[in-house]
């Protein structure tokens, strides 16, 4: 169920202003109905500024009315209207300065104990390019001599979850291996 913005100084507001029971309190915030007790004693929340939920949105003093009148009633948090934010799509991630020469031998790490990721997954990781980690593995980096193999989870560039989650999606969709058909030579003895 959805809970009021800041459940703790909406329940120190309830308690103050209207005649709602504590179970009443309790269950529209989220909270246990002794921490609501504990509120109107004056033993939890001690000098907080109460949350008008009228006035942001989330009760009409309408709804508060007929809690008031009905002990038994649950308050319904009101439908907002309001256009809810968009979660921001994932961009690029910004590597720290100190972190981006460890790129490489994160790279490294993964090509050796994780051949099966693609290159596409390996630049979504570590949040380095095509050409990057083809120069890695072909030993034409610039830097190829001091490459030494890294976990990129313990250099801090990605996290364990979003390796994993790379490698479950290569065991649920495996990439067939393409093998390069070579023509075999033809010795002509004339």
């Amino acid at each position: 169920m959805a809970q009021p913005l800041m459940p703790k100084a909406t329940a120190v507001w309830l308690v103050e202003n209207t005649a709602l029971t504590f179970e009443q309190i309790a269950a529209f915030c989220g909270l246990h109905a002794l921490e609501i007790k504990a509120i109107a004693d004056g033993e939890v929340a001690v000098g907080m500024v109460g949350f008008d939920p009228i006035a942001s949105g989330q009760l009409t003093k309408a709804e508060i009315e007929r809690g008031e009148r009905t002990p038994t009633a649950r308050l319904c948090l009101q439908v907002q209207d309001l256009p809810q934010p968009v979660q921001r799509s994932k961009g690029p991630r910004y590597t720290p300065v100190t972190k981006r020469g460890d790129k490489p031998d994160a790279i490294a790490w993964l090509l050796k104990t994780h051949p099966e990721l693609s290159d596409a997954q390996l630049s979504r990781l570590i949040g380095t390019t095509k050409p990057t980690i083809a120069a890695v593995r072909d030993r034409t980096h610039w830097n190829a001599q001091n490459i030494k193999p890294r976990n990129p989870v313990l250099s801090g560039l990605c996290t364990q979850r979003e390796l994993d989650e790379a490698l479950a999606q290569v065991r649920r969709h495996p990439v067939p291996v393409v093998e390069h058909d070579v023509e075999p030579e033809t010795h002509d003895d004339d």
